[in-house]
């Protein structure tokens, strides 16, 4: 029997994931939409994520992450062979950003994998978060197949290098029958500033602060979620730009 395996966009999903799907499960717990990305290899990418989230979060060290999320990793360059490999990703930048790192992590194992892409069936604030078990157990039986990783892959490759012109190829190549990609993109490149104007996010933050009149951040997150959900913002992210954008 070939082995299953389950990649899992952060622990919130592996807390409520179906006891009835059969598997090992493996959970990307990183926000590569989030900071810098620089790193000619993987080590160098880790050392300067781990400073990053340590500096910027607060919440982890950089020998926690290397335990934390390194390993998983890890984990995921060890898939023998002739695995069936299902990725649980939705269509938010946040998650589309690590999907595209995890596919490049697996497509640089050089192995024969038979990988699926699973998505929420309905795409909202909550993703997979509003679902209960029945409605995991349909996703999954319903996934996307990925017979070639490499356009993914490339894609990271283009996130990482910021080469919008790449990205933006990339994407209506992908559009026909991955149209959530060029979704996807269009929100990266809107995040950044253009002649003078701040990007998406943050404008989008700062007509929040103004109209509400409030030092609050929780109803503003709220807000800002409400708004630009094809961010997938959490609250840690939109937080730094809160702190940015009242300081």
């Amino acid at each position: 029997m070939q082995p299953h395996y389950h990649i899992l966009n952060g622990d919130a999903l592996k807390d409520q994931f179906p006891n009835s799907l059969k598997g090992t499960i493996i959970v990307a717990r990183e926000c590569l939409v989030d900071g810098p990305v620089e790193g000619d290899t993987e080590q160098t990418l880790f050392a300067t994520r781990a400073r990053f989230i340590g500096e910027a979060y607060g919440i982890v060290d950089e020998n926690e992450y290397y335990s934390k999320t390194v390993t998983e990793f890890e984990k995921m360059k060890q898939i023998p062979s002739n695995a069936i490999v299902y990725l649980w990703f939705e269509d938010d930048l946040f998650c589309q950003v690590n999907f595209w790192f995890v596919c490049h992590v697996l497509q640089n194992t050089s192995k024969h994998l038979t990988v699926s892409l699973v998505r929420p069936e309905e795409h909202g604030i909550y993703g997979f978060g509003h679902m209960d078990q029945e409605a995991l157990i349909s996703a999954f039986h319903n996934p996307i197949p990925l017979p070639d990783m490499r356009p993914f892959s490339d894609l990271w490759k283009a996130y990482q290098s910021n080469d919008h012109e790449q990205l933006r190829q990339l994407a209506a190549s992908l559009k026909p029958s991955f149209p959530f990609i060029a979704k996807a993109v269009a929100a990266h490149l809107d995040r950044f500033p253009k002649q003078g104007i701040l990007g998406k996010p943050q404008r989008i933050l700062k007509e929040i602060i103004e109209t509400q009149k409030t030092n609050e951040f929780g109803p503003a997150f709220r807000e800002f979620c409400q708004r630009a959900p094809e961010y997938g913002f959490g609250d840690l992210q939109v937080k730094r730009m809160w702190d940015q954008l009242i300081s």
